[in-house]
């Protein structure tokens, strides 16, 4: 699953030099793994402000429904740029990029139920406007090679969301610290539904239909952002890192690249193991100190009536552990193997007779840098 192109590398060329005024780029933390979830740059050079942007998109799911795919790749936007300092959530603008194959009435039907989702009904709710976008209505080709072929392409929306950030210096990252003594939690918007349809585990294995991840409440996805801030406001978060492509086994893997570190995850007995890895339901994985674990899992649980779980601990010997009712069910070593596939999926998308040089895919994990193995 790892291999496939939505979970890949996020690795592009770019430089964070420019302007001067870049205080959050892809690439996290001293060996530069590219998993950032926001950009942040900052108002001026002798200012703690800035602007916020994020980027949030779930087209496999829209073959299956279109109005849910629209609610998720707007929520996605926010999980994303919660990463930042905001005051607010109604401060946050979106900007739509809708692409559909219009004048057939079903792909018509799709991409009206889909912005009525989340202009008439989502974004109102959470008070978010959408002042700017653009669409491409002609997502379709049809070609006569002896028979009358057509290509129709799904509705897709891009969304992206941009916000003024009150201190750049607040940004969080997947970057695990493992000064102290730490716990990853788990807060789950999906109610441990766990449903798997369009997701990148099923594409991969040709697994086709199935219920779909969803934003079912909108106050859910308003608390997590409230939530989310206010602890960052208190210095509560080390590392964050939202569950999105690839499910929750890809997002403490990118927050172990980021950090250098193992991590050991603890799976409950009644849970259905590759279900609750590999779903991509809406939520997030926080690293927090142990101290606070008691007080912050009652703050999601409770008082924001959230669904959080402490899911495992970060570990310093490089490997990854899946326990399950107390035993260990898989342990692996090799980052750098795993970090290989990342990157080669990323290439594979410009230039598929570059991605296995090992100026793309080869990684040191001894050292803070990317090198040339050869």
């Amino acid at each position: 699953e790892i291999s496939a192109c939505l979970v890949g590398s996020e690795m592009c060329i770019r430089d964070s030099s420019v302007t001067g005024l870049i205080a959050r780029d892809q690439m996290v933390g001293p060996w530069q793994v590219p998993v950032s979830d926001v950009g942040v740059t900052k108002s001026t050079f002798n200012s703690f402000t800035g602007e916020a942007m994020s980027i949030g998109e779930k087209a496999p799911i829209a073959i299956t429904n279109a109005a849910a795919s629209a609610r998720m790749a707007v929520s996605e936007a926010i999980t994303n740029i919660a990463a930042s300092a905001i005051k607010n959530i109604n401060l946050i603008k979106l900007s739509a990029n809708w692409m559909a194959a219009s004048g057939n009435n079903d792909r018509d039907y799709e991409l009206f139920e889909a912005v009525k989702a989340v202009g008439m009904e989502l974004c109102p709710e959470l008070g978010i406007s959408i002042p700017v976008g653009k669409d491409s209505m002609s997502m379709q080709t049809s070609w006569n090679d002896k028979v009358l072929k057509t290509v129709t392409s799904p509705l897709s929306l891009i969304v992206s969301a941009f916000s003024e950030c009150y201190d750049v210096n607040k940004t969080l990252t997947p970057q695990l610290n493992l000064k102290e003594a730490s716990s990853l939690i788990l807060i789950d918007l999906g109610n441990n539904q766990n449903r798997m349809g369009g997701s990148c585990f099923n594409s991969v294995n040709n697994i086709s239909g199935g219920i779909v991840p969803d934003l079912d409440d909108p106050s859910l996805i308003k608390s997590f952002f409230d939530g989310i801030q206010y602890l960052n406001k208190k210095n509560k978060i080390l590392a964050y890192h939202d569950r999105s492509d690839g499910g929750v086994i890809t997002t403490i893997l990118e927050m172990a690249f980021a950090g250098h570190c193992g991590i050991d995850l603890n799976l409950e007995a009644e849970e259905e193991s590759f279900k609750f890895l590999f779903n991509e339901e809406l939520g997030a994985v926080i690293q927090i100190l142990n101290d606070d674990v008691i007080e912050i899992l009652k703050y999601f649980n409770d008082e924001l009536n959230l669904t959080a779980q402490v899911i495992g601990t970060p570990n310093k010997d490089q490997s990854i552990k899946i326990d399950k009712d107390g035993m260990i069910a898989v342990e692996f070593w090799d980052k750098v193997q795993v970090l290989r596939l990342l990157a080669k999926a990323s290439g594979l998308l410009d230039n598929p007779d570059e991605s296995d040089k090992p100026s793309v895919i080869g990684i040191n994990i001894k050292a803070p840098e990317i090198i040339d193995e050869d």
